[in-house]
């Protein structure tokens, strides 16, 4: 008991102390948002509380989800985002289902983050421990977590028809101050975990059988980046929705990889198209009133199209670009 005693004071403590380095960093963004809008758009958008929050979770979200397209689309597993969201939609269910009858402070973020992951090691499950191949695999736990969360908001009464709408498609109003907290602290645990261990990645990604024959544990990989997936797809649910979030873990990375000639290149081209397609989607938001999601996804394209054009006409040379050179690899 005195163990005890003594220990909850001092979480106390150290949750005291991070929420006020937390407010303190968001004072010193919320700031320089402030001057940056004035300067770059010409006019107060960032300027407002809500909107500085925003922009905060729409740059750790164009961060991180490019940095993990980046490996899952050179594997092939382009459509593993698209079912770890679907997913996370029957986490969302839960929380919002237990939330409201039960009257318990269930977050449907968290109750998302923790299906998304027991999802993302089933789909490595499924392909691992059964004949079924990868793609299958997704989509019996996309159907299935789909099916789940539609089960599941039939159990209530109809109250939450309108509120799960912001889930599906998106919303600032999602953005709220515990939520972009939760989501620096996935973007630091994406990013700190690839930084640690971008060799492994990089060598399973590319050429597995080599990287089993070094001694790189395969799986062990493979389900550490399912799982970081199901990190991204949580944390960019909340400006992006269930449906189009998996389109900032593959859009942009498919753009910077039409004109990259590295893989490290294509990462960073990556990143600036995720992070302008953010932008401008938030900005436009806010003036036209038109969803953001559904505009940060047209900007991608935008930037793919033009990509595809510039690498068409040989601006670099389409036979050094990094796709050529991975089609080229598997096909030898």
């Amino acid at each position: 008991m005195t163990g005890a005693a003594s220990l909850s004071p001092s979480i106390l403590a150290v949750g005291l102390l991070a929420e006020g380095l937390f407010d303190w960093l968001l004072g010193l963004f919320g700031g320089a948002a402030c001057t940056a809008g004035r300067v770059v758009v010409g006019g107060d958008v960032f300027c407002a509380g809500y909107m500085q929050q925003a922009l905060l979770a729409g740059l750790c979200i164009g961060v991180i989800a490019p940095l993990i397209g980046t490996f899952l689309v050179h594997r092939r597993l382009a459509f593993i985002g698209e079912t770890l969201a679907h997913t996370a939609f029957a986490g969302v269910a839960i929380g919002l289902v237990v939330g409201t009858s039960l009257a318990s402070p269930v977050s449907p973020y968290v109750a998302a983050l923790v299906v998304a992951v027991g999802s993302a090691l089933l789909v490595q499950a499924i392909a691992e421990y059964t004949d079924a191949y990868g793609d299958v695999a997704m989509a019996i736990v996309l159907f299935g977590g789909f099916a789940l969360g539609t089960v599941i908001m039939s159990l209530d009464s109809g109250g939450l028809s309108v509120g799960i709408r912001d889930y599906l498609f998106g919303s600032l109003s999602l953005v709220t101050r515990a939520n972009v907290g939760l989501l620096v602290v996935l973007t630091a645990t994406v990013v700190g975990t690839v930084a640690v261990t971008y060799r492994q990645l990089l060598y399973v990604t590319f050429d597995e059988t080599a990287a089993r024959v070094a001694g790189v544990n395969v799986r062990r990989y493979e389900r550490l980046l399912v799982v970081l997936t199901a990190l991204v797809v949580v944390a960019a649910m909340q400006i992006m929705g269930v449906i189009l979030v998996a389109a900032m873990l593959v859009v942009p990375v498919a753009a910077a990889a039409q004109v990259a000639t590295s893989f490290r290149q294509s990462l960073a081209l990556a990143v600036v198209v995720a992070e302008v397609a953010v932008v401008a989607g938030i900005v436009v938001s806010y003036y036209f009133g038109l969803q953001e999601s559904g505009i940060i996804v047209l900007v991608t394209i935008a930037g793919f199209v033009l990509a595809a054009g510039a690498a068409h006409l040989g601006v670099p040379e389409r036979a050094g670009s990094l796709l050529a050179q991975v089609d080229d690899r598997r096909t030898r």
